[in-house]
């Protein structure tokens, strides 16, 4: 143990830990060649690993009565203090081709399991290095023909020089000349770009928390509006449920507009005083036209005026909507369709009854015509395996009652997931391991349903390539399944 105390010193103290440790390793490793105890990166996970007796005392029970202490069964690294178990997983993500991945994934899921609450940045950084080291098998990709073993792995590969010779396109496959494409993107400094790229996720997140806090969701009571502005928005509350022509109905929406955006008045407590989710579909429809933003980009006003029509509707929705409100929700999340993802998809799906069958048909008409299979992607990721935190929703106070925190799966949802895999969205492998774990659990509940059979049968044709290492759990939960579809799922499980 006393050999690697330097190492220890450097997670606790460095502000670079990981270059640091990377150093000292490389180091120790020449110094130690000639001693009884040479320093390994086998050594270290051995000792990261090396068993240990926890005693846990309940605190709550007083001394008179208190049962004895219980011991449990926990790793070394596990009694280190948090920050430095973080700093060594994320040390052990950024250096793990010296180590063993099979001993560094089992180390990372035996930290994930254990039974004591994990700390939000211990649990990220396990999670991060089960990712990078987890196996998946490719060989799909050889059936893609890429190329032949002669070319270099940095070259492109002939058909696509050839493209390129006979093409005055910069690149062959995009339809951009050399004139249209701005140089200074290109050969800029490459640093800068890198950077911009890297925190792509992070602006994204900084951009919703600023809307979420100009909204002032939680706190809707503290913002003031002044009379004038409260007594327009009751008159206008009157007029949107009585519907006289399209014509006043488009002086409507230009009315609340200007209320919500050009008069100082807050626009989401107005939107909650002119109540416009009551008008009918036709007039909905019609505001919701009337009501759109000049940019794609932006994110307030789309996600107000989506959750404050049309949400409120498909959230009571027990019928088929009617065709005239789908059609003008996909047109208007074509046009926004971050806003669509945070004020419609996430709210939805977390409906606190989970999705029936009329709204299944809406958000599936959604995410094929408005969103790119990337973008529902992304979605997807964030909603399978994102923290609490990730899956931002976006709703007037009035309806949070409808909303809750946790998925809740239903047939429908199902559905939903067989329609996206349908649509050709490619699920990562921490949204494959998840619909894995939650199938699992709810294999004899959907036991005797033909939806939940179909979709296992789309998920094991679609997501093959990443279920080779599941396949005995997924082999369990068919057998579980009492339709006649359980015999060719099995089938297809067994040529994985």
């Amino acid at each position: 143990m006393e050999q690697w105390v330097p190492l220890f010193d450097i997670f606790l103290t460095s502000p670079t830990p990981e270059s640091e440790a990377s150093t000292w390793l490389n180091q120790s490793f020449s110094a130690s060649s000639s001693t009884s105890t040479p320093i390994t990166t086998g050594s270290f996970l051995s000792l990261l690993m090396k068993p240990l007796d926890s005693i846990v005392v309940d605190e709550s029970s007083s001394s008179s009565s208190a049962w004895p202490p219980c011991t449990n069964r926990v790793m070394f690294i596990q009694t280190l203090p948090n920050m430095v178990q973080s700093r060594v997983l994320s040390f052990l993500g950024f250096e793990r081709q010296r180590f063993s991945g099979r001993d560094l994934a089992k180390l990372a899921r035996t930290v994930l399991s254990g039974s004591q609450e994990l700390d939000f940045w211990v649990q990220r950084a396990a999670r991060n290095l089960l990712d990078v080291v987890s196996e998946s098998n490719y060989e799909w990709i050889s059936c893609l023909s890429l190329g032949s073993g002669e070319d270099e792995f940095e070259s492109l590969p002939g058909w696509l020089k050839e493209s390129a010779a006979s093409s005055d396109l910069v690149l062959p496959w995009l339809p951009i000349s050399p004139e249209e494409l701005d140089w200074r993107t290109v050969n800029g400094n490459y640093e800068n770009n890198y950077g911009s790229l890297s925190q792509v996720g992070e602006c994204e997140d900084e951009d919703m928390n600023d809307v979420l806090e100009e909204m002032n969701i939680d706190n809707p009571e503290s913002v003031h509006l002044e009379p004038e502005i409260k007594k327009r928005a009751v008159s206008l509350k009157a007029r949107v449920v009585d519907f006289q022509s399209t014509s006043e109905t488009v002086g409507l929406a230009k009315e609340i507009r200007e209320l919500c955006l050009e008069k100082g008045g807050d626009s989401f407590t107005v939107l909650g005083l002119i109540e416009p989710w009551l008008a009918d579909d036709e007039t909905a429809s019609i505001l919701l036209s009337h009501l759109t933003s000049g940019s794609e980009e932006e994110l307030t006003w789309p996600s107000q005026v989506l959750c404050s029509i049309i949400l409120p509707k498909l959230l009571a929705l027990e019928e088929p909507s009617s065709r005239v409100l789908v059609t003008a929700t996909v047109e208007y999340c074509k046009l926004h369709q971050r806003a669509s993802e945070y004020a419609l998809l996430f709210p939805l799906i977390l409906r606190r009854d989970g999705i029936n069958n009329p709204i299944y048909d809406v958000i599936t008409r959604i995410i094929k015509e408005s969103l790119h299979p990337a973008h529902v992607a992304s979605f997807c990721q964030k909603l399978l395996c994102g923290e609490k935190d990730e899956r931002k929703v976006i709703c007037l106070p009035c309806h949070q009652y409808l909303i809750t925190d946790k998925m809740v799966w239903t047939e429908s949802f199902f559905n939903l997931l067989q329609s996206i895999l349908n649509h050709n969205v490619h699920l990562s492998q921490n949204s494959v391991d998840q619909i894995i774990y939650q199938v699992q659990q709810l294999a004899e509940r959907f036991s005797n349903s033909l939806k939940f059979g179909n979709f296992l049968l789309c998920f094991v044709t679609k997501c093959s390539p990443f279920l080779k290492h599941h396949r005995l759990i997924l082999t369990r939960v068919v057998e579980h399944n009492k339709t006649f579809l359980a015999k060719s799922i099995l089938g297809k499980l067994a040529g994985l």
